[in-house]
């Protein structure tokens, strides 16, 4: 007896982290994304705990793109015994190989930490993954080129642009002929850098983040960031800028070169101090060709990244002489919400110090430093003791690389006719407002799902 093909949401719902959506169909099993949990303590524990299925048991994983809330759980996959093909972006590929060997360097950096200072509850703190699990987990690596149709498990797979950061893309998985659309995180229209998502076709079911469900953006922000930077380097102050290491670094660099040649940000030096956002870096140069991710006029752009007095920081001394830079300057350093790196640091130094600013570009989940910072907390807790604030926190919006509201809806529209939207990977407030308006507007069934609910493809 055939069994019904089922789908199970092992992360993104009831959160805006942690995706992992598990495809079940006769023997067979296809997980889309392998996040992490971000965030609040309670989220962050469930990466300690057991995958609901074995990881051997899976045949194949379809990656959307490179960020850790969609990845970052790849190495412990296969630690635990999954040996299948991971199909995503050429470009997601390369950017992987940054990512997950960095976020093992740091799981290993803190359990040292952790293990020296004595302040783990755990007699012996141990990373959540190793630079061996990252290493075995990139080598089961399979980069489709284009939008063919690739074999992954039970499925044919499509992945299409998705226009939220360089190589991103959302799935369509078909089974025995019907089809479910994976968004992953789906990109604004506008964006600087890159081409806009590319139109949803008909399809059976949609799984659709929900980041900003609830919020319309603006247009970028580039006025009231060219006024906290101007605010800042006149009162002879640091402006450091805790960013994501991909796409947001890039793109802030992006702005700040026009900026500074429109004469609307003064012309000081602009350092990058994060080892992982210099990869990165050469990625994005790297694929900066006709008909690829980029928009036309960055591909005509000779030097797209670079605001005039650009410092790349590869120097651990010269990272350590930038927590006191001593003239006015902008810094951006990862990682974006906070929650580790050598951005630490610089906070630890920086914000004590009323005359630097704290600029956030992006979305800060709910329990992260940064999200403490954005609901102005007098003091954060970095390395084991609490630093005031006193530097001036500026929150800047409209630099997100996720589609607002009415962008996401415009995108589900596409699908034609399906029998249901999920909705998932958002804040609860966010979910259900978009989950609503799919309803009122489009008169489709649309539902919020439970964390390891499982419901019926076929």
């Amino acid at each position: 007896m055939t069994r019904p093909t089922t789908l199970t949401f092992l992360g993104a719902a009831g959160t805006v982290t942690g995706s992992k959506f598990l495809v079940e169909s006769d023997d067979q099993r296809l997980l889309v994304d392998s996040g992490l949990f971000q965030g609040d303590r309670a989220w962050r524990r469930r990466n300690w705990e057991p995958l609901a299925v074995p990881p051997a048991s899976i045949d194949a994983v379809v990656v959307t793109h490179a960020h850790l809330d969609h990845t970052g759980y790849l190495p412990i996959l296969a630690r635990d015994g999954f040996e299948g093909p991971i199909v995503c972006s050429e470009e997601t590929a390369q950017l992987l190989r940054i990512v997950l060997l960095d976020a093992a360097h740091l799981q290993e950096q803190e359990a040292q930490w952790a293990r020296e200072s004595r302040v783990s509850k755990h007699a012996d703190p141990r990373p959540l993954f190793d630079t061996a699990d990252a290493e075995r987990a990139l080598g089961l690596l399979r980069p489709v080129p284009g939008s063919e149709p690739v074999t992954a498990g039970p499925a044919s797979v499509v992945l299409r642009r998705a226009g939220h950061i360089l190589g991103s893309r959302f799935a369509e998985v078909t089974i025995d002929g019907r089809t479910t659309a994976f968004s992953g995180d789906l990109g604004r229209p506008d964006h600087p850098l890159l081409e806009p998502p590319e139109a949803l076709g008909s399809v059976d079911q949609v799984v659709v983040e929900s980041t900003y469900g609830n919020r319309h953006h603006d247009a970028f922000g580039e006025d009231e960031l060219a006024a906290v930077l101007t605010r800042t380097l006149r009162r002879g102050g640091t402006a450091l800028m805790p960013a994501f290491a991909v796409d947001r670094t890039a793109l802030l660099l992006h702005v700040l070169r026009g900026l500074v040649h429109d004469g609307r940000v003064p012309d000081v030096p602009v350092y990058v101090d994060s080892p992982m956002a210099l990869a990165a870096l050469d990625v994005y140069r790297a694929a900066l060709r006709p008909g690829g991710d980029f928009r036309p006029s960055v591909v005509a752009d000779p030097r797209p990244f670079d605001p005039g007095r650009l410092k790349l920081v590869h120097d651990p001394g010269e990272s350590q002489r930038l927590n006191d830079p001593r003239h006015p300057c902008i810094l951006i350093s990862a990682s974006g919400m906070a929650e580790g790196g050598r951005v630490l640091h610089h906070l630890e130094h920086q914000l004590p110090r009323s005359h630097n600013t704290v600029v956030l570009t992006g979305y800060q989940v709910s329990g992260t430093r940064g999200r403490q910072l954005a609901d102005g907390a007098k003091q954060i807790k970095i390395h084991g003791r609490y630093v005031p604030v006193r530097a001036e926190v500026a929150n800047v919006r409209g630099f997100s690389a996720h589609a607002d509201s009415s962008q996401l809806l415009d995108w589900v529209s596409g699908a034609g006719s399906p029998e249901c939207v999920y909705v998932v990977h958002g804040e609860a407030h966010a979910a259900e407002a978009l989950a609503d308006k799919v309803r009122d507007k489009l008169g489709w069934t649309s539902v919020v799902p439970r964390h390891e609910e499982r419901v019926l493809l076929r």
